[in-house]
């Protein structure tokens, strides 16, 4: 039986509660890192288990328990890009980072209409155990639009005792007509109190380095993953990049573009295009906090250099370069040239640091 984190235990004591009133489709929404999967995994657990624990888990024990845990279950169906599909294990407890890519042809990042015609296909042979059956689907925003239509067909007549469990971090991205018959449960961020005690729960384990922390917005999940394909020395190099002062974006474009591709641990880690205008929005945002009176979110150990920089940015400069990089990260997965993009992210990054001194 797996632990419940600190953070989701009001939450899944509330889906407990719901017994048999528990609806046909739910959407759990929130950040990457939360641990919405998680919570999908224990109640697709819950719905399948014969015996439960006493706090509404599954016991582990049971058959259709033992079915789940080898990955067996006839009636536990997932529904996720090929890209994803690895890490959408029962256990995996991080939520999925960039895509990957395998050998040959590029794993698809979407959510196919075949996937959908072959689960719904199953969905129409009676329960094994006579039972419920389950249908989590890991990202729903991954549908495109052939594949969300198909489910909203499911959606709209579903077969007896199936529970859909659609994850979304964007949930604004599905058609309206799927978020309204699903009903949705946001899942909420941890306070301080739940991240130490999850920490200390998961001993060394659950040590994530305090940047990585913060940088992923107090998320320990995610700063985990982080931590695990060793991004705080690829946060090191990226902060003393940028904190340098004046920076020449040509130059440094051409060394990204090599760092990305060429340098062993950044390819280890899927360090990639999408992860550096990540990073470099959270640092536009802390230098446009800084300049707009706030403070410090992401950055709090260069803390001082960004409140120098800050100085060199009027307040118009600074909303100004934070909403370019809000436009800019929506279409950073797919560059049509990658050294060009970079190029351009940096120029305008540097119009407008464009006069500090390091």
């Amino acid at each position: 039986m797996a632990v419940m984190l600190p953070w989701l235990e009001p939450l899944w004591a509330r889906l407990v509660a719901l017994g048999e009133r528990l609806p046909h489709a739910i959407l759990l929404t929130g950040a990457p890192g939360l641990g919405k999967r998680d919570l999908a995994e224990a109640l697709a657990a819950r719905l399948l288990c014969e015996t439960l624990a006493d706090d509404g888990q599954a016991c582990g024990h049971c058959t259709p328990c033992q079915w789940r845990l080898a990955g067996t279950h006839p009636d536990l169906r997932r529904l996720a890009p090929e890209s994803e599909e690895a890490r959408n294990a029962p256990d995996e407890a991080s939520e999925a980072g960039e895509a990957g890519g395998g050998e040959g042809k590029a794993k698809s990042t979407q959510i196919v209409i075949d996937q959908v015609r072959a689960v719904q296909e199953a969905l129409t042979m009676t329960a094994h155990r006579g039972g419920r059956r389950v249908l989590i689907v890991d990202p729903a925003e991954a549908m495109n639009s052939f594949t969300a239509n198909a489910l909203l067909k499911l959606l709209e007549e579903p077969p007896e005792g199936c529970v859909f469990v659609l994850i979304s971090a964007a949930p604004r991205k599905l058609l309206p007509t799927i978020r309204s018959r699903c009903q949705q449960w946001p899942v909420p961020r941890p306070d301080d109190g739940a991240v130490r005690r999850w920490q200390a729960e998961q001993g060394e384990a659950g040590r994530v380095p305090a940047g990585l922390l913060t940088l992923c917005g107090g998320l320990p999940l995610a700063a985990r993953r982080l931590a695990e394909q060793g991004a705080e020395a690829l946060l090191e190099r990226f902060v003393k990049d940028l904190g340098a002062g004046e920076i020449d974006p040509l130059r440094l474009a051409g060394q990204w573009e090599a760092w990305i591709k060429k340098d062993k641990a950044a390819l280890a880690a899927g360090f990639g295009i999408t992860t550096l205008v990540d990073w470099m929005q959270r640092w536009v945002s802390d230098l446009a906090a800084l300049r707009l009176g706030g403070r410090v979110r992401y950055f709090p150990a260069q803390g001082e250099r960004l409140a120098l920089l800050s100085t060199r940015m009027s307040m118009a400069e600074a909303g100004n370069c934070y909403n370019e990089f809000v436009n800019i990260r929506r279409v950073a997965a797919h560059p049509l040239n990658p050294r060009l993009f970079l190029e351009d992210i940096l120029m305008r990054y540097a119009r407008t640091m464009k006069g500090v001194q390091p």
